[in-house]
């Protein structure tokens, strides 16, 4: 990751540049794949009550990064969880979560924040959460942001708390996206970068049942 490491002013402004360009939808989400968002959900939900109420970690309030327009908060967490914080770099799908969450009165009403911001600056208020989910957005930050984030993330969790990183993993190395502006790492890189940030991995899991043709997709429960 030499070049982008040298260029972060760029590959952070590139990345925001096109997701500007995206449109607000679950499809514009998930890059054509609207298609994939129940197994997506399901599988996520599943991983979660495994460590809900007798595992440990409580239900009280979740931080879903990369919120986008919201898909994850509403259909995962604020079923599962008492108050949920949505952080984004893009105000567009912001506004756009505000509107689809508004659907359900009483869910939008245990919304807590809206922040407005690239994970790579944003800072969690420490002993706040119990999860915070990070899926399909670690490939925008640079190896140092991401070391960094999820040290602030660990700091950010109550006691029996998770982080939880859901992304696509590549079969060797670094994989750049020059489209999106982001890169794709493989598992070994990935595990060596949780391990910096001074995480453990308590379980972790593949996806099996998303189409072929798209990277392979691993779950990791951190603590």
């Amino acid at each position: 990751m030499g070049e982008i490491e040298r260029d972060q002013a760029g590959f952070y402004a590139n990345a925001e540049g096109y997701w500007k360009a995206v449109p607000p939808t679950v499809d514009g989400m998930l890059g054509g794949y609207g298609s994939i968002s129940n197994v997506d959900i399901n599988g996520s939900k599943a991983l979660l009550q495994r460590f809900l109420g007798e595992g440990g970690t409580d239900n009280g309030c979740a931080l879903d990064c990369g919120a986008g327009i919201g898909r994850i908060t509403k259909r995962l967490l604020l079923p599962l969880f008492r108050t949920v914080d949505l952080v984004d770099v893009t105000r567009e799908f912001l506004d756009q979560a505000r509107v689809s969450l508004g659907d359900d009165p009483a869910a939008a009403a245990r919304v807590g924040h809206y922040f407005c911001c690239g994970l790579q600056d944003f800072v969690p208020e420490k002993n706040r959460y119990d999860v915070i989910w990070i899926q399909w957005v670690i490939g925008h930050l640079t190896d140092e942001h991401l070391v960094d984030f999820l040290r602030r993330c660990q700091a950010a969790l109550r006691p029996g708390g998770l982080v939880v990183v859901k992304d696509n993993v590549s079969y060797e190395g670094v994989v750049p996206d020059d489209v999106d502006s982001s890169v794709c790492r493989d598992l070994s890189l990935l595990m060596g970068l949780v391990e910096r940030a001074g995480l453990r991995v308590v379980h972790r899991e593949q996806e099996q049942n998303f189409p072929k043709e798209i990277y392979q997709v691993h779950t990791l429960a951190l603590r």
